[in-house]
């Protein structure tokens, strides 16, 4: 990337994800990390100092001063926030989901479009080596199956576990399909908070495909893998480790014969390369990998997951 200039920008929110966006902008030669803020301004004031820059008491100190910023704050004040920015023409990497409830995604998308500015989502594996890498290798899916596992956080979390851990695959399995989605079944239930923390749901494309997405957050231990089911192939990501299998079926009697290959990844930082993407597309206001209609595109699939998982189990809220 070659910047005339370094591209200003600050970080919205350093809880325990936007202390890691501070800290990768740090170390990004073509940033200028102008500073950060959060509502608690002392660990604003402690990222701030880790990460070599400056504690702002308000985001709107921010005004006139950035070029781009990462909003890495509570979902429901998503659109609030984004729209601010994006009005001034500032570029920004809002983090999944998009917003809270489509009409505030509508009206993001809507301001972005309006003053040029650039709206990128935060769907982080994208960026995963492993995935960017089957994706060339992907051409017609038969059936998909993801598993996203993970021990509670023992944070608070102001969303489910659709929002906070699916709507990772749900971004995935949307990626990769080029039809839209005819049926939704889900089922969870909640296990620690009062919201679901464990979530399955099945999705129906109207090609014939099936994608199954398992979500918990109250897990043993942490897991990250999507299949693909293609004929005659099967290929299987490993996220965490940055890991691709390819199975292969040879023709044989009775059945034909599985081989499988590694595929060499040269594995890399992926919050990285994601906001690297996203400075890139801010000096050339290039459209993103991810854009706002893709992160709505996942967020109206969520929702509907969330409400089909709802009325399975009466009662949750």
């Amino acid at each position: 990337m070659n910047f005339r200039k370094r591209i200003r920008v600050g970080v919205i929110g350093v809880g325990y994800l936007g202390k890691l966006h501070a800290e990768k902008y740090s170390k990004i030669p073509e940033a200028e990390l102008v500073g950060v803020t959060d509502i608690d301004s002392g660990r604003a004031k402690e990222i701030a100092s880790l990460a070599g820059t400056k504690a702002y008491p308000s985001y709107k100190d921010f005004f006139g001063k950035v070029d781009a910023v990462s909003i890495v704050t509570p979902t429901e004040s998503h659109a609030k926030v984004g729209l601010e920015f994006l009005s001034k023409g500032i570029d920004v990497l809002m983090e999944k989901p998009i917003a809270a409830n489509l009409l505030e995604a509508d009206s993001l998308i809507k301001e972005a479009a309006k003053s040029k500015a650039v709206l990128q989502v935060g769907h982080l594996e994208r960026f995963n080596a492993a995935f960017a890498e089957a994706k060339k290798r992907v051409s017609s899916p038969a059936y998909i199956e993801a598993h996203r596992l993970s021990p509670f956080p023992n944070r608070s979390t102001d969303v489910d576990v659709i929002l906070d851990v699916m709507i990772h695959d749900i971004d995935i399995v949307l990626s990769l399909m080029k039809s839209e989605v005819a049926g939704i079944e889900a089922s969870g239930t909640p296990v620690v908070t009062d919201k679901l923390d464990i979530c399955n749901a099945r999705l129906k494309f109207k090609n014939g495909c099936t994608a199954n997405i398992i979500a918990s957050r109250v897990a043993r231990e942490k897991v990250r893998r999507l299949n693909i089911a293609q004929s005659g192939s099967l290929i299987s990501v490993d996220f965490l480790n940055q890991q691709l299998f390819i199975s292969k079926v040879s023709p044989g009697r009775p059945f034909g014969t599985i081989t499988e290959e590694e595929v060499k990844i040269t594995k890399g930082d992926s919050l990285f390369e994601e906001l690297r993407s996203f400075l890139i597309c801010s000096k050339e206001k290039a459209a993103p990998i991810v854009s706002g209609h893709d992160g709505r595109a996942a967020l109206e699939v969520a929702e509907r997951v969330r409400e089909a998982a709802l009325l399975k189990g009466a009662g949750l809220s």
